[in-house]
């Protein structure tokens, strides 16, 4: 089973493009939508909605994958399920860089200091991060600095921001699913 976490732009028509790219490796590909306005209420929603799904599923293997602001989700919701996560081009501070496109972008910083202390050292080696070099929204550079200690860092020469063609990287994701810690 894959679960996909979409962007910030949840009606782009490339969040279907990557479905049908993932279910090549896995016919199992299960999107969980949220509201990308409300952080507190997302990541409830999305901690139950996942949950759900491994439950459904408990034996068999799993990965969460997202982009962009789904990156910043499949990270933390990764972690506290306790199933590898596949991040691309993640937002990881949106308390900053949504400022004026969501409703509350001050509860990232409450669910930053109310998340597991140190999680990243907690989830080392269990997240791999892809980058595109061409990311037209986040200095990667940056996020490289901020990940490389904890996770896999793969950079891609091609992609934007939206990681439109996930191809070259499905072997790898397919190389991380593995059975739920629940």
């Amino acid at each position: 089973m894959i679960i996909y976490l979409h962007g910030f732009d949840s009606t782009s028509p490339g969040n279907h493009e990557k479905v049908l790219q993932l279910q090549f490796i896995d016919p199992d590909v299960r999107p969980i939508s949220y509201s990308t306005i409300h952080p507190r209420h997302d990541m409830s929603h999305l901690l139950k909605e996942v949950h759900k799904q491994l439950m459904l599923s408990a034996e068999e293997e799993v990965v969460i994958c997202g982009v962009g602001l789904g990156g910043y989700w499949s990270e933390r919701i990764g972690f506290l399920c306790g199933i590898p996560s596949v991040i691309f081009n993640p937002n990881l501070h949106p308390e900053i860089n949504m400022q004026g496109r969501i409703e509350r972008p001050e509860e990232y910083i409450d669910i930053d200091s109310k998340c597991v202390s140190e999680f990243r050292t907690k989830n080392k080696g269990n997240c791999t991060v892809l980058l595109s070099e061409n990311d037209e929204f986040l200095d990667n550079k940056a996020t490289e600095q901020e990940l490389k200690d904890y996770y896999s860092i793969v950079w891609d020469e091609q992609q934007t921001h939206k990681f439109k063609d996930i191809s070259h990287h499905l072997q790898l994701i397919k190389s991380l699913k593995r059975l739920p810690s629940l």
